[in-house]
């Protein structure tokens, strides 16, 4: 007796179950022998994979597969796995008598005998080619409706910014003309206050790019020790005279609070934004209370928190105000998410601070319930070993006016307006400056024999060579080249992730000229 008429009078238990078998149309029902040979066929694999049962018994399964499954010995693959396994299955493409492809559901089952032996396969079948297509046609259609969400939100986001940024720009450009008209009159007494609003809305709009990075984390940042407690001090009085009296505001400080180590010019950026949330949750008043406290997170808050358990140093606003739903504070952190009517915000204030508490190495938590006021909390990580009093005298250093003893500083940046800025500050402060428009040139000046006391270069520079590579570069030379990036670049990568090298600093772009004599005096002080 055959291999195929063995299997086949061991698993067909009498005619009738012979019948069932075969009778079935809708599923391609077939036995193998342990080699992979077919024993039996039945209607239903006749019917879609197109071989009778005259000329496929006896034949090797593995014609079903496609060429390449073939090449790369799938077929094996799968007896094997169901060999030992007891069950292969899968999805994929199998190959009809005309050549034809379609999606099979396949399922393997081992068969053996009382003693445990393999004495063959039972194979099942489906042509699951409509449904798969179903799924591709669903799936599609799903990230159409994303992408047409995605599209509605960058619209929501362009829109609002459209808003502000032309609000801003026409202060700007109204103040500047009046100034032009006043001076042309000889009318001077009153330029005063077109400064002013010139002034201000130029820092509103650099706010509003700061945003954009900061919910993107792709924005620079430049760390350094900051007493928390001190910084919220230092902003009372703006942060009252921002929220109005109707408001009440309030600071709960904690004594011997931990220094962390953040970027304090985001940190201001953020409360500032927390205060003018809960101001507008607030239109009938209220009380807004600034809380500082260090923070010893454990296993079990650290999965409430989603943080590395660890010390942290907590700022928390809270207020008095409308409150959220679960559902809207769930998505409070989302960019591009608003309760606000269209045009009266981006989406991005509450995405900024989470940017930013994330890329500072910690985590932004909001807490709210409906009529009751909402808090939102940063835990920015400790720093260890350090104590704020060590770093009060660089404080006070960066306060002092700076000044120069004729010391050459080399300016690095495309942009003819910035250099020419940059340049007379450096001269009333008592500093040479030398120029440069491209890092290859600010590397040729670099690798000469001129002393270079400080490098202030913007990142993105043209002629194939940014900022930093120039900067690397002339560090095998001058291994103790002080350096100050001066960059509005969106591409916080090129800085080292926001890691920043011995001797190198950030200022981003748009800065004030008090901002950049600072900078200068903290890195070449008198």
């Amino acid at each position: 007796m055959t291999g195929s008429g063995r299997l086949m009078m061991d698993l067909a238990d009498g005619h009738q179950y012979r019948l069932l078998i075969e009778a079935v149309t809708d599923y391609g029902i077939y036995l193998l022998e342990p080699t992979g040979r077919i024993a039996s066929w039945n209607r239903g694999a006749e019917r879609f994979k197109g071989y009778t049962s005259q000329e496929i018994v006896g034949q090797h399964f593995s014609r079903f597969f496609t060429a390449e499954d073939q090449r790369t010995g799938k077929p094996q693959a799968a007896l094997a796995i169901a060999a030992e396994t007891g069950r292969f299955e899968e999805e994929g493409w199998r190959v009809r008598k005309d050549g034809t492809r379609f999606w099979a559901s396949v399922v393997i089952d081992r068969i053996q005998d009382a003693d445990g032996k393999l004495v063959g396969f039972a194979k099942i079948t489906r042509d699951v080619t409509e449904q798969r297509d179903a799924r591709l046609a669903l799936q599609e259609s799903s990230e159409q409706l994303f992408q047409a969400q995605k599209m509605e939100a960058v619209g929501q986001l362009t829109g609002g910014l459209a808003h502000d940024f032309n609000n801003l720009l026409t202060g700007v450009v109204g103040s500047l003309e009046m100034m032009q008209t006043r001076i042309a009159q000889g009318r001077i007494s009153d330029l005063e206050r077109y400064i002013v609003a010139a002034h201000g809305s130029a820092k509103r709009a650099a706010a509003l790019t700061h945003r954009l990075l900061a919910f993107s984390r792709r924005q620079t940042l430049d760390p350094t020790p900051v007493d928390v407690s001190r910084l919220v001090s230092g902003m009372e009085d703006l942060i009252r005279r921002t929220v109005g009296p109707a408001i009440q505001v309030e600071s709960v400080g904690t004594a011997g609070l931990w220094p962390t180590l953040v970027d304090s010019n985001q940190l201001e950026n953020a409360l500032l934004n927390l205060c003018l949330n809960a101001r507008d949750a607030m239109p009938g008043g209220g009380r807004l209370t600034i809380e500082t406290a260090n923070r010893a997170i454990d296993d079990r808050g650290a999965l409430l928190r989603e943080v590395p358990a660890g010390q942290y140093v907590s700022l928390c606003v809270s207020d008095t105000g409308t409150g959220m739903t679960p559902e809207v504070a769930k998505r409070a952190f989302e960019p591009f998410f608003t309760t606000k009517p269209t045009g009266s915000g981006t989406g991005l204030g509450l995405s900024m601070i989470h940017g930013f508490a994330l890329q500072s190495g910690g985590v932004a938590r909001i807490y709210s319930e409906l009529g009751r006021g909402t808090m939102v909390c940063l835990y920015l990580p400790r720093l260890h070993g350090r104590d704020a009093d060590e770093f009060a005298d660089t404080e006070r250093m960066m306060r002092a006016a700076p000044h120069g003893h004729g010391e050459t500083v080399l300016v690095v940046d495309d942009e003819p307006i910035i250099r020419m800025l940059i340049t007379e500050l450096l001269a009333e402060l008592g500093y040479v400056s030398i120029e440069a428009s491209t890092g290859v040139e600010g590397l040729r000046i670099l690798q000469s024999d001129t002393p270079i006391a400080l490098l202030i270069s913007d990142v993105g520079l043209p002629g194939g060579m940014n900022g930093r590579q120039m900067a690397e570069a002339a560090r095998l030379a001058r291994p103790h080249l002080k350096v100050l990036y001066a960059t509005g670049y969106a591409e916080n990568a090129l800085i080292g992730g926001g890691a920043l090298e011995p001797g190198t600093h950030v200022l981003n772009k748009p800065f004030s000229l008090d901002e950049l004599a600072q900078k200068i005096q903290l890195i070449l002080p008198k």
